[in-house]
């Protein structure tokens, strides 16, 4: 049984089905007068955040609330780590309080992984972004809305779906959870950013890359557009703003170059006029707050998987919750 969920690449194709599939059975709740399973009655699930956040800390707790796990929400601000604790000093202290899982956000590339490694937690770790590393959720969500909009269906991945994904890939961990995930579920993904934000070794990926934006929109069928982190850069990584949304930015007239099937995508916050004008973002092509919206339900599934009693592929692995407990739910 797997314990952990702390990269994209340690997640089968059958692991990732089964998400994506508990997931859409859990998504039913949202429309339902009470969006309650006692699931996760009793379990205590620690929000452990040593950078600010807003999409993600939310959408874990109200997915923890929704399985009525009780919820702890550890902010690094005004927290003995502010004092100087270290990491594992953090971690024996919840684990004495009895944390049963420790969601954890950290600037530090690999502290999840740490954490998971470690003996100083008994219960589940589950990376909510790690530096520049990855952030696993956010690749499921992306890969759930990918396919609710590609493939009618539980039970279908995205083989033979082109993903295009454009920007700061450098600095991105969205953009590495993805290259992992989606290839996995057999897309072909392809970056595309200025060779400044490309990170070395890429041409080791499992993925193509192209400076020329306006090449491939025609065959892309999900358009995924990422931030330029600026807090993460120390030095000039393009000539101007303007400059970069004129090469790499989306607008109107890109996405009229795209096919009529096709999304447009950002796993936010968004910077518009940036690398996205208002005419996308608000476009009814554009799944921004459709995404947020599915977070909820895919870290659900996650949370159900390790916490409730079923177990990803390696194990004697359960199916997504039955129809009846939701009902059971009301």
């Amino acid at each position: 049984m797997k314990r952990h969920l702390v990269s994209a690449a340690d997640l089968s194709r059958d692991d990732a089905l089964l998400i994506l599939d508990t997931a859409e059975e859990l998504a039913q709740l949202s429309g339902r007068a009470v969006k309650k399973l006692p699931t996760l009655r009793g379990r205590t699930v620690v929000n452990l955040f040593f950078e600010d956040s807003t999409r993600t800390k939310t959408s874990f707790e109200v997915a923890e609330k929704r399985l009525s796990a009780d919820v702890i929400n550890f902010s690094a601000k005004g927290s003995s780590v502010s004092k100087g604790e270290s990491l594992k000093d953090t971690a024996l202290t919840l684990q004495a309080m009895g944390a049963d899982a420790v969601v954890i956000r950290h600037h530090a590339s690999g502290a999840p992984a740490r954490l998971a490694q470690s003996d100083w937690l008994h219960g589940s770790v589950i990376n909510a972004g790690d530096g520049t590393h990855e952030h696993p959720t956010q690749a499921l969500l992306d890969a759930f809305t990918m396919r609710r909009h590609l493939n009618a269906g539980a039970g279908n991945d995205l083989a033979g779906r082109r993903v295009t994904i454009v920007g700061d890939v450098l600095h991105s961990r969205v953009a590495r959870s993805n290259v992992h995930l989606l290839t996995t579920l057999g897309a072909q993904v392809t970056f595309v950013a200025p060779p400044t934000l490309l990170p070395i070794g890429i041409e080791n990926w499992p993925c193509e890359v192209s400076y020329d934006l306006d090449s491939v929109l025609p065959k892309t069928d999900a358009l995924m557009m990422l931030r330029v982190q600026r807090e993460r850069m120390n030095a000039a990584f393009f000539p101007t703003e303007r400059e970069y949304s004129r090469r790499y930015g989306m607008n109107g007239i890109r996405m009229a170059q795209l096919p009529e099937h096709a999304i447009v995508m950002h796993p936010g916050p968004m910077v518009r006029g940036m690398e996205i004008t208002a005419e996308v973002a608000d476009s009814p092509r554009c799944t921004v707050v459709e995404q947020v919206a599915n977070g909820v339900s895919v870290r659900m599934a996650v949370l159900y998987l390790l916490l409730g009693g079923a177990v990803f592929a390696d194990g004697p692995a359960d199916t997504a919750p039955r129809t009846d407990s939701v009902e059971n739910a009301q």
